[in-house]
């Protein structure tokens, strides 16, 4: 099977079963999806989508978020992962909105990891999810089950070697979709230790299958 024909498969199968695949955490505007995204580093979107209401109720703008202390935002954040260093971040990340960026995120990587809390994967969701951008944000689920499907090569080592990859082989249209597709497939199919392959329509192409399982 060629990597043309293997990427055609995944894509023909995520087509059928997940055609409207989007991100799980809950929000109403760029701003909002960015607060969020931080939040979900090292955490779950359940986690986080339990958290972020009171949070946008109390600082719905970058303006209100800017203005406050830690010892306020903290409270909201606790039950969050590294909650200290993500609360620095937010008001770091809400006050350089306000001041460099008129208070609008901005929607290019570049300008993105620019702010406190944002790196590559963050910028690469939030400019995908907002803009349909082709960006793949490659976190843990992207990196094993693009591994596992033999959609990226196993010298692929890092992050940003998978991204480059899988930015490579599918269609540009596609690429925002398929991260959703890629997370979501290792979030409740492909899981990390104990993956259900009997419910999974891929086996046919999966290398870690045919190694692992078969």
């Amino acid at each position: 099977m060629t990597i043309k024909e293997r990427y055609q498969t995944v894509i023909d199968y995520f087509n059928e079963h997940a055609p409207d695949a989007e991100t799980e955490l809950i929000y109403d505007n760029p701003f909002q999806l960015l607060v969020a995204v931080i939040l979900s580093a090292q955490c779950t979107d359940k986690r986080v989508n339990l958290t972020t209401p009171a949070i946008f109720k109390k600082f719905p703008t970058p303006e209100a978020l800017s203005k406050t202390t830690i010892e306020e935002l903290f409270p909201f954040i606790r039950s969050i992962s590294y909650p200290n260093n993500k609360t620095k971040h937010l008001i770091g990340m809400a006050q350089k909105l306000v001041h460099e960026f008129g208070g609008e995120v901005p929607l290019t990587v570049d300008e993105l990891v620019t702010l406190p809390g944002v790196g590559r994967k963050t910028a690469n969701v939030i400019t995908s999810v907002v803009d349909a951008q082709p960006n793949m944000a490659v976190d843990t689920h992207v990196f094993r089950v693009s591994k596992r499907l033999g959609l990226v090569k196993q010298s692929a080592t890092t992050p940003l070697a998978v991204e480059k990859e899988l930015i490579k082989h599918f269609p540009e249209e596609l690429i925002h979709k398929a991260h959703h597709w890629l997370i979501l497939h290792g979030r409740y199919t492909c899981l990390a230790r104990n993956p259900k392959c009997e419910q999974c329509g891929l086996q046919s192409i999966c290398r870690y299958y045919i190694k692992e399982k078969k």
